[in-house]
């Protein structure tokens, strides 16, 4: 079943391939890679065995190192969390839009041992839908999923409301 969902994404993404231009002057074209993550910055930023680091699209997780805020309610659970899913994994990364933030950090939708990571860390309780810039192709998906985890005091709406 996750298999189906996960594939169904997938070509969702493909059949808008090139439809999506990013500001970057590298292309984006949904690109998937397959790449090693080495470490877990926070709740939403990993960092790659190449070095590159990639912000996940469409969430937003409690800063834990943010050079203008303090740490936020739920933030060490989030990057906790995002460790275990991720941490030492080979993950699959599939770009949209934009190639790069404004920090020079790759944007990429994230997928693990069949997870969407970035959907489930938005279940779980330990981020927001959150879009910056043109809204993800999966922006609505990202909200209303976010609106049954707070109905359900996940996480950070359990613990930081």
């Amino acid at each position: 079943m996750i298999l189906i969902a996960r594939l169904l994404i997938l070509m969702t993404m493909f059949s808008f391939a090139g439809c999506m231009g990013g500001i970057d002057s590298e292309p984006t074209t949904n690109a998937v890679t397959q790449e090693l993550v080495t470490s877990v910055i926070d709740g939403d930023t990993v960092e790659l065995a190449s070095g590159e680091r990639v912000r996940y699209i469409g969430i937003d997780t409690p800063e834990t190192h943010h050079p203008d805020k303090p740490v936020e309610c739920y933030g060490e659970r989030a990057t906790e969390r995002n460790r275990e899913l991720v941490e030492g994994k080979e993950v699959e990364l599939v770009s949209e839009g934009e190639n790069r933030d404004q920090y020079g950090r790759l944007l990429r939708h994230v997928f693990v041992d069949g997870t969407f990571v970035n959907s489930q860390l938005i279940w779980e309780g330990f981020a927001r839908a959150r879009s910056f810039g043109e809204p993800s192709k999966f922006h609505q998906v990202f909200v209303q999923m976010e609106v049954v985890a707070r109905d359900a005091e996940r996480g950070l709406w359990h613990e930081c409301s």
